[in-house]
């Protein structure tokens, strides 16, 4: 089997957010079958609405340069499967099963997908699990099996979807960490930030520590009740003050101070990273890595798709902003720094997402909106985005590439934003936007 044909397998179990079965079962069945590779080494389980990828990947760094063999598990991906499940970042070294890029080597991922889907097929025949693992299941396996083949230390694990019955809450982690929680995926979660908050708190363990970022009231009400009841330490990112912050269009500078002071630079750009930031040293301090080490690993972050300029002359940026939440912080970016020039934004989304409130919030900075589509199932119609959004100067130009070869055209400051989520195709999603071709 080939890389391209185990993930054009994994694509035909459905969705990746697919509701097939809401419960740990067929999870912990199938790792069971594979000899619990999720009970080998250290976890960090982090949950939350915004910041959870880019929180995961400041302490992965952070990790590595602290002397740590790490993995990283997160999603979605940007333009390539493998992103999902990372070894030590971006070394290069196959005998290690370490791929050239930010994802494990395409011969190590197929050797784990093949083992993973024979187990099923195996547990399926013998009527050990009801139906083949979905998408997120079998990515999960994957991911814990690669870890532990390669002796990994600590992972960093990034959930998929709430928490409580997310495939990944079958650990048992040294810490559990929860980002900001805000509105999204409603139809799973619930529609109050109270029903979302206590899905969320579902990776809360009986006595083992557990790190807030900033939250809302509602949700921070539900988070402390759960970690009262489970008897978990609590460490909030607000018991480290910011001094002497500036922020730029690429990062921001500060120092975070409580018991000690641990200098920041951080290269992802965005207000909220500082939040962020504050949310990973909150965590990595009560891992008990040195502040020198954080300070390194958090200024060698590499975390791609959020605010992250692909292009110059003009600037394109590509940013997820999928969510409200997401919306109101690329918003906050734009009003900064790019307030006294004109705008471009290339949108698109999935079905299941607010479209109403992101493109109230987004499309009144922009002087020009561009409507598109990833190339995924799940996709909304631009038409249909059309129909709704409000602005005077939008229109559609359904495949990605072609709204990106726009940039050309009238150059100003493009900003790609929407749904990130990727079909395999190598036309996908917004995986074009790493691809030099479309944009120059």
């Amino acid at each position: 089997m080939t890389f391209a044909d185990s993930v054009r397998f994994l694509f035909s179990l459905g969705p990746e957010l697919k509701a097939v079965k809401w419960d740990l079962a067929r999870t912990e069945t199938l790792l069971g079958a594979l000899g619990n590779p999720h009970r080998q080494g250290r976890f960090i389980h982090v949950a939350g609405t915004n910041g959870k990828g880019s929180t995961c990947a400041m302490m992965a760094s952070a990790l590595r340069v602290g002397g740590f063999r790490t993995g990283l598990y997160t999603s979605p991906h940007l333009a390539n499967a493998r992103e999902r499940i990372q070894i030590d970042g971006t070394l290069i070294g196959e005998d290690l099963g370490i791929g050239e890029d930010l994802g494990i080597s395409e011969d190590l991922w197929v050797s784990i997908f093949e083992e993973v889907h024979a187990a099923a097929e195996l547990l399926l025949a013998s009527d050990g699990i009801d139906a083949h693992p979905s998408f997120f299941e079998t990515m999960t396996a994957m991911a814990f099996l690669a870890f532990a083949r390669a002796g990994v230390d600590v992972v960093v694990l990034e959930t998929g979807l709430g928490g409580r019955l997310d495939s990944t809450n079958v650990v048992m982690p040294e810490i559990s960490v929860i980002t900001p929680i805000d509105f999204d995926h409603e139809a799973f979660l619930g529609s109050s930030l109270e029903s979302i908050a206590a899905e969320k708190a579902g990776i809360i363990k009986a006595g083992r520590p557990v790190v807030f970022a900033a939250q809302r009231p509602e949700a921070f009400s539900i988070l402390e009740r759960k970690a009262l009841e489970m008897n978990s330490p609590v460490t909030l990112s607000s018991s480290w003050r910011v001094e002497n912050l500036v922020i730029d269009r690429f990062g921001s500078h500060f120092n975070l101070v409580a018991d000690e002071t641990v200098p920041v630079h951080c290269p992802l750009a965005g207000e909220h990273q500082v939040e962020n930031a504050r949310t990973a040293v909150a965590a990595l301090k009560v891992f008990g890595l040195s502040a020198a080490a954080i300070s390194q690993g958090i200024a060698e972050t590499v975390w791609p798709g959020r605010l992250e300029r692909i292009a110059t002359s003009p600037d394109v940026i590509l940013d997820g902003a999928h969510n409200p939440a997401g919306a109101r912080a690329l918003a906050a970016y734009i009003e900064r720094f790019f307030a006294d020039e004109p705008i471009r934004l290339i949108y698109g989304a999935m079905r299941d997402k607010a479209i109403d409130e992101v493109t109230s919030i987004l499309f009144p900075l922009a002087a020009e909106v561009i409507l598109t589509a990833p190339d995924q199932p799940r996709a909304l119609n631009p038409e249909s985005i059309l129909e709704v959004a409000d602005h005077p100067n939008a229109r559609v130009i359904p495949v990605v590439a072609d709204a990106l070869a726009t940039t050309r055209e009238n150059p100003m400051t493009t900003f790609v934003t929407g749904s990130n989520a990727l079909h395999p195709s190598p036309r996908g999603g917004w995986s074009v936007c790493k691809q030099p071709s479309a944009i120059r």
